[in-house]
Parts: structure tokens; sequence; C-alpha cells
């Protein structure tokens, strides 16, 4: 953290002391450090998508390492995910402006019977934090409920999560649907939840578990980018 805490300090800071800075803030789950060295950033001219992918996104990224490897826990990551919210306040109008290409876009939420949502707040903030669109559905979500979404918001992934033994099986329900419809194949299916794991998430035909935020991150950059090349390969034919 800065010094004094002041807002001179961070303007003291040159550009690349600065991004540094706003990490080391980011990390520590400061919040109004972050929106001020967002500001600052914006303010020398930086384009909002380098401020959202150099400082936001690579101190996420530092975030998420040290969640996976048990350096941080829970409550530090969500201290760290306000923070980022912060300064994705103040960039998201202007990345609307400029067009900036999202990395791609989630749809997700906690599947019917469950009103379990610290999990998936979490990964929805750290997708997010990684320059993905995140459209939150909240609680209790009913196939209609994630089919109407899929329709409105044309995601690439759609996430589902489960606390409960008991509703894990509806996110077979959900796919199955999809697949009745023949809309299955146009989105990837990531799972995720305590009681989960890989074989139930293949049982249902999902494509990928994620046992936890950060590795639902990892996993839904290598699915985009496939699907991306896999895009670009097809057109190139």
């Amino acid at each position: 953290m800065s010094e004094n805490g002041g807002e001179l300090d961070l303007r003291s800071l040159d550009d690349d002391e600065l991004v540094k800075q706003i990490q080391d803030d980011l990390y520590d789950g400061l919040k109004e450090e972050v929106e001020e060295g967002t500001r600052i950033l914006l303010e020398r001219g930086w384009p909002p998508y380098k401020v959202l992918t150099e400082a936001l996104v690579g101190g996420m990224t530092i975030v998420g390492v040290d969640f996976r490897d048990g350096i941080l826990f829970v409550p530090e990551v969500l201290l760290a995910a306000n923070a980022m919210k912060g300064g994705m306040a103040i960039l998201r109008p202007l990345l609307a402006e400029t067009g900036a290409p999202p990395v791609g876009k989630m749809v997700i939420g906690t599947v019917k019977g469950d009103i379990h949502d610290i999990g998936k707040n979490l990964v929805g903030m750290m997708m997010e934090g990684a320059g993905f669109e995140v459209v939150d559905l909240g609680i209790n979500c009913d196939v209609d409920k994630y089919l109407k979404a899929l329709e409105e918001h044309k995601p690439d992934i759609l996430g589902m999560s489960a606390l409960l033994t008991t509703t894990m099986p509806y996110m077979k329900v959900v796919i199955d649907t999809m697949k009745e419809k023949g809309i299955r194949d146009d989105y990837i299916v990531l799972v995720g939840g305590a009681p989960l794991n890989e074989a139930f998430a293949e049982a249902v035909g999902a494509d990928a578990y994620c046992r936890d935020a950060a590795v639902a991150v990892e996993t839904a950059k290598e699915f985009v980018a496939r699907r991306h090349n896999m895009r670009g390969a097809a057109v190139t034919i």
C-alpha cells in the first residue's frame, strides 16, 4: 500500500510503478486505491483496454494463482474481486464506447432448488477479472431461465453451480433440454460446486468440471481460445 495512503503518493509514481501499485492494492482488496489508480492511468492517456488488461487483469491473475495454490483464501479473494469491480465500474462504460472486445461472454447461475451463491459469485468476479463479460442469473435457476438467457445474451459459456447433492442432477436436465433443442453444441458448458467431480461432469454431458474459481478462469480461456481457433480455421478453409 502507498505510504501515506494518499492521492499524492499514487500521482508521484511513474506508469510502471503505478501499475505495480494498483496490482498490489488489488491483491490487498483496497477498492478506493484501485479506483484512484485506474483514474490516474486514464488521465495519463492510457486506453481503457490497456488499463484493464495490464493493471486490473494482471493483478487478478496473481490473485487467481495464489488462490489456486492455497496462499489466498475465499475472504481475501472476495475483497480483491470487490476492488476489481471498483476499477471495472470506471472502465466498463469507456470500454463499451471504444468497442473493446471482451475475452468472451458467460452466463452463470446456481441451479433450481439451490440457493448457495458464494462459489458462483466468486467465479463471476474472477471471470470479470480475467476480462470476460458475465451475466449472473442468481440462484434457483430453472431450465427456462437458462434458455432465455442463452437466447438473449448469446454467450460463449454457460456456467452452472450446485452445492447440494440433491440439486446436482438438475444440471443434466438443463443439458438434456439443450440437446433436445439442438443448441447444446453452440455453447461451452462448465459446471462447479463442492460435491461435483470430473466424472459427474462427464456423465451429465458438460464440457468440464471446475473445482474452483481460478480453475474456472483457466478452463474458460482454454475453451474459448480453442473455439475461436476452430472458427478461424473454418473461415480459412
